[in-house]
């Protein structure tokens, strides 16, 4: 392993390994109490292993070679390190349900685990996504051998944060369903990489029960449970694991992105432990789902919070939240989330295109026509799909007849936004049912135009004017002097939300597709505005 050891040392920017000789014993069975047999690996420096603090990585992701890149690196600097398959997963018994059986296999696999004689006495949950929601389902039951949990890129209400009914996120759930339908076939991952224009030209099916088919030849239980099944429904129930946060009984260190998918039910898990008096780090950075920094900040607070809590010693001492603050392109610390001292300030739609802090005046809407058989496409921001999200050049998406733009003058100096970020959009459509989709973005010198944040809210009534109140992603960013700040208004972000077809039709079986006239309302009765949460030294004018 010693090439792929230094490969991802420099990958993961780690600091020497301990030892490189590591060693993985395979096929370890797992008993479940209902006689379902699921399968774990453990690696362990060959030389000293027993007893050293383990590590658990539950996951439906595969084992061996699947796993390196999580285990190898914990294994080399102070860990053994268990990965098990979850339920129904390469080789582990039963069927995989998503998210059904977590809590009673999870408890069930660490009663295991704290009686196997190389354990030794402590545990730390850890991994990112669904491994890091698996973590939310035990966290309120965990035995005494458990010291730390890292989850990573995760929340503990896994999925239905996309499920909302006033703004559905497709591509993320469509997405995973396709990828875990195939990942145990010869050759996954080349067919996923050659089937992704396929999985993206699917989404575009109507009616969108039979996008699966269209993605993958047959139909996937989780993709038409996604479609039919909003966030409230009792289909779900057993799936949300947020009353569990709270109780907790250890530490915990989360490593979130700007840009991840599960960012906003992440920073309001995290704000759940300081509520309950719980010892709890933030991390956020620069990232998407998928992004390398990710999988590195959680092999290193794995290192540095989860090891030493193994080993019942403090952890280096820092600020509780550290923030990777765009813009100005620099970590720093703070007490809380959101942090203190950032007021909410209004920056106003205006005639011509402006934005300001001052009141709009007398003008006539804007307009703009959104055609769900064109729709606005994503571009930049909150991606499942790797390469895709993060900050990106906006000049080609500006550029449509379907986005309307509002841009400050140029600041005389840095504007400071960090916390949660709304917007409140007076609009009308000649449809009752329309979205409105506003994006912050950063101008810099040369006019180039960079996404900060977004969000998307879909009304009904939208015939009559409307004041669409949206929340945005959460942000921490410095608008440089000499930039500008941009707000984006449209009708859609496709693919990472499913197209309103207009009519109302149940998302599942619409196949009717409607184009509508959009107006945006800016003036006395209606002032549009973003709201930021702001410390700067001077307002733009």
């Amino acid at each position: 392993m010693g090439r792929g050891s230094r490969l991802f040392q420099r990958l993961l920017r780690l600091g020497p390994p301990l030892t490189r000789d590591v060693v993985v014993h395979p096929h370890l069975p797992v008993p479940m109490p209902d006689g379902t047999v699921l399968y774990a690996e453990r690696w362990a420096p060959r030389h000293g292993g027993d007893g050293l603090p383990t590590a658990l990585i539950r996951t439906p992701y595969g084992r061996g070679r699947r796993s390196t890149l999580a285990a190898l690196p914990l294994a080399e600097r102070g860990f053994q390190v268990v990965v098990q398959s979850v339920r129904g997963t390469f080789g582990s018994g039963g069927a995989f349900k998503p998210m059904r059986n977590e809590r009673e296999d999870g408890l069930a696999t660490l009663d295991w685990l704290v009686k196997q004689p190389w354990c030794g006495d402590s545990v730390v949950l850890t991994g990112s996504s669904y491994l890091g929601y698996v973590q939310w389902a035990v966290a309120d039951q965990l035995p005494p051998q458990v010291r730390a949990m890292v989850p990573v890129v995760t929340e503990a209400a896994l999925t239905l944060a996309f499920l909302r009914e006033d703004a559905f996120e497709l591509e993320t759930p469509f997405a995973w369903g396709v990828m875990v339908s195939g990942q145990e076939r010869k050759g996954a991952l080349l067919r996923q990489l050659l089937g992704a224009r396929r999985a993206h030209r699917a989404q575009f099916t109507t009616p969108l029960e039979e996008a699966d088919r269209a993605a993958i030849g047959s139909p996937s239980p989780y993709i038409q449970n996604i479609l039919s099944h909003g966030a409230e429904d009792p289909h779900w129930d057993g799936v949300d694991q947020q009353a569990r946060v709270a109780a907790a009984s250890v530490p915990v260190s989360s490593v979130a992105g700007w840009f991840d998918i599960f960012l906003p039910g992440q920073l309001r898990d995290y704000r759940a432990l300081r509520a309950a008096g719980r010892e709890a780090w933030l991390t956020v950075g620069p990232w998407a789902h998928t992004a390398v920094g990710v999988q590195a900040e959680g092999a290193r607070q794995t290192l540095e919070f989860g090891l030493p809590h193994a080993r019942g010693e403090r952890p280096q001492e820092r600020e509780p939240v550290r923030l990777y603050v765009m813009g100005a392109e620099a970590w720093r610390g703070f007490e809380s989330w959101p942090p203190a001292g950032y007021a909410p300030r209004r920056f106003h739609l205006q005639e011509g295109g402006g934005l300001a802090t001052a009141e709009p005046g007398p003008s006539g809407p804007d307009r703009y026509r959104y055609d769900p058989a064109d729709p606005t496409p994503a571009v930049g921001g909150v991606r499942f799909a790797p390469g895709r999200g993060g900050r990106k050049v906006n000049t080609r998406l500006e550029a449509r007849a379907d986005v309307l733009t509002y841009t400050t003058a140029v600041l005389d100096a840095d504007t400071e936004v960090i916390g949660e970020v709304e917007a409140e959009v007076w609009f009308r459509s000649s449809l009752p049912y329309a979205d409105v989709f506003v994006r912050l973005c950063d101008v810099d010198a040369k006019g180039r135009s960079r996404n900060v944040c977004d969000g998307l809210v879909g009304l009904s009534g939208a015939d009559e004017i409307t004041r669409a109140s949206l929340r945005l992603w959460p942000t921490a960013h410095v608008f440089k002097r000499g930039h500008r700040i941009r707000v984006q208004v449209s009708s859609g972000a496709f693919p990472r939300y499913n197209r309103n077809p207009g009519t109302g039709e149940p998302r599942a079986t619409a196949v009717t597709l409607r184009a509508a006239d959009q107006r945006v309302f800016h003036d006395p009765e209606h002032p549009s505005a973003v709201v930021l949460p702001v410390r700067a030294t001077s307002a733009a004018g």
